[in-house]
């Protein structure tokens, strides 16, 4: 049966997938607030400057680079749900310790945000493995809209909650709501009962999985057309995102608060794609909608570099882009996660998620750099032109790829 054409079993009855999907959502919140009660702690408690706040985000960056493939391997030798709850539960320790900055200083808050991003890794890496050892590939294209539709009110909603707790509560002991939602998803993941374990077989040691996870990338034409198109598009986003600031405000003209307004708009898009896309791929199957979803959100981002003025027009126009191009890019996330799940074996879940993962967001600072320097050189419009025509190597990836060819089949994708 095609898996274009699936009628999907509903998850609600299922107590493990609401366990796992609660506990994903409290620790998405928690993770999205963190985000901003940590940044204003060094501010307003310990008096942090520019290029402090600088060094805070770049340390909780940097275990992505650091650990991926290798929380990749742990996953796969490990049960993904303990790696879930403690990665969680060490999230929660370690923003509890957060009041002692004020005796420690700014040092003390590089050490606890290194560990939240080390931990916020292993959770991340283990939850995207988890989902196609808990349920039925049928019910991967659901499962995954769940889970995103979530994380992206959790996106939406959480800087805001962090910022009302730091208004009530002081920005200290803000980050311990964060701390105490870490903890409620840890007990909610905890309960699973279900969640296979797909201890890997493979031997070599740990740096010889981790080649054989960057080998089953490489050989397998679906997954490596999968790694190239994160590739191209984590590159060209960071490049694009550079140049859209200057673009809005010294292009434009746009005020900070307008700018806000515009870039916000991302975040109902992206909501919004996230509930359709349990259902695009059912009703015109995988390979097309995640082609033709990416090729239009791109045609859609190009058209920001017509806009012209700072008048409502142009503002209304800019929210539109943005909305449309968080629903369209948003489904092609959410339906190329549920196609690597499916054609990827149980045992090397991990290791494929933070081998792309790693890839992907490693080329990130470089295009943030390129960004910059084509906007320094070219001109910000003609950078902004680039930017997003090379958004468009993604969805071509894709389409040169056995994904654009031909509607996915349960019948081809493996057993782990």
């Amino acid at each position: 049966m095609p898996l274009s054409s699936f009628r999907t079993p509903k998850l609600w009855a299922d107590r493990d997938f609401l366990r796992l999907w609660i506990g994903q959502t409290a620790s998405q919140l928690a993770s999205f607030a963190s985000q901003v009660t940590l940044p204003l702690v060094a501010v307003t408690a310990l008096g942090a400057g520019a290029a402090q706040l600088g060094v805070l985000r770049a340390v909780q960056q940097v275990p992505i680079l650091l650990f991926s493939l290798f929380v990749g391997v742990l996953v796969d030798r490990w049960r993904a749900r303990s790696v879930m709850m403690y990665a969680d539960l060490g999230r929660a320790v370690m923003l509890a310790l957060v009041p002692i900055a004020w005796m420690l200083g700014m040092p003390f808050l590089y050490l606890v945000a290194f560990n939240v991003g080390m931990f916020t890794v292993c959770f991340d890496v283990a939850y995207q493995a988890s989902l196609p050892r808990l349920v039925a590939r049928d019910q991967l294209a659901q499962g995954n809209s769940m889970l995103e539709t979530t994380r992206s009110a959790a996106q939406i909603c959480g800087p805001a909650l962090g910022g009302a707790l730091v208004s009530v509560l002081t920005a200290p002991i803000a980050v311990l709501a964060s701390a105490v939602m870490f903890a409620a998803s840890s007990v909610s993941i905890g309960r699973i009962r279900g969640l296979r374990g797909a201890v890997s077989a493979s031997s070599g040691g740990v740096l010889g999985q981790i080649r054989e996870g960057l080998r089953i990338v490489v050989h397998d034409g679906s997954l490596r057309a999968i790694a190239a198109g994160t590739c191209a598009y984590q590159f060209s986003f960071t490049a694009l995102t550079t140049v859209q600031l200057l673009f809005l405000t010294r292009a434009l003209n746009l005020p900070a608060a307008v700018v806000g307004l515009v870039l916000a708009a991302f975040g109902p898009g992206v909501l919004i794609g996230s509930l359709l896309s349990a259902w695009l791929p059912r009703r015109f199957g995988f390979g097309r909608v995640v082609v033709l979803a990416a090729l239009i959100a791109d045609l859609v981002m190009l058209c920001t570099a017509a806009v012209h003025g700072s008048g409502p027009w142009t503002v209304a126009a800019l929210i539109t882009i943005n909305v449309l191009y968080g629903v369209f890019s948003q489904t092609v996330d959410v339906v190329v996660t549920a196609i690597r799940q499916a054609i990827t074996p149980l045992e090397v879940q991990g290791r494929v998620v933070a081998t792309i993962n790693f890839l992907g967001l490693g080329l990130t600072p470089f295009g943030a750099l390129l960004g910059g320097a084509a906007a320094a050189t070219l001109g910000i419009r003609t950078a902004l032109v680039i930017a997003v025509l090379g958004l468009f190597l993604s969805p071509l990836a894709l389409k040169l790829s056995p994904l654009g060819r031909g509607r996915m089949w349960v019948a081809t994708t493996r057993e782990g």
